[in-house]
């Protein structure tokens, strides 16, 4: 799940994200990039368990005090692999319908490749991605962008996360 936040407010969603909501820091990532907020939800039953227990309930801490200004529901329809390591980057990916599959398996072959998922949304895959620094990671998305059917790709690079303290 992608949040937005209000300028100056991604601080406060992710205090009400890991203190309030008790959501694994793990699981939450601070993005630079046109999502500020990237929610990942493991062992899910089905859509509604999704709806009822994960999207309601984040959708709830910045609706009070009117902190996101947007979210964005990733469905994973097919996983890769488990991340085994904190990724660099996220790559979401825009491919011809026919090729998804095909993409899919040719991205896990990538060793920068730490997990490649086909999505519904308004993207068709999400990637994270390792690397140790702009250089490789430069060079990750340009061969990317180069697999047949990939039709466009956005790139939000992963932030630590630093709650800060209320003075």
């Amino acid at each position: 799940m992608g949040l937005t936040c209000k300028p100056g407010a991604y601080n406060e969603v992710l205090k009400k994200l890991i203190c309030g909501l008790q959501l694994d820091q793990r699981n939450i990532f601070l993005l630079f990039g046109p999502i500020d907020i990237l929610i990942q939800f493991n062992n899910l039953e089905n859509l509604d368990d999704f709806v009822q227990n994960c999207f309601n309930k984040v959708k709830m801490v910045g609706a009070e005090e009117n902190l996101l200004t947007k979210t964005l529901s990733l469905i994973v329809v097919s996983e890769g692999r488990l991340q085994s390591e904190r990724p660099f980057a996220f790559l979401f990916l825009n491919a011809q319908p026919k090729n998804v599959e095909n993409i899919q398996r040719t991205l896990l072959l990538f060793p920068e490749m730490l997990s490649a998922d086909i999505v519904f949304g308004p993207y068709d895959l999400i990637c994270s991605v390792r690397a140790n620094g702009q250089e490789e990671l430069e060079r990750t998305i340009s061969a990317v962008q180069s697999i047949p059917g990939v039709e466009g790709s956005v790139t939000s690079i992963v932030s630590t996360i630093r709650v800060l303290p209320d003075w």
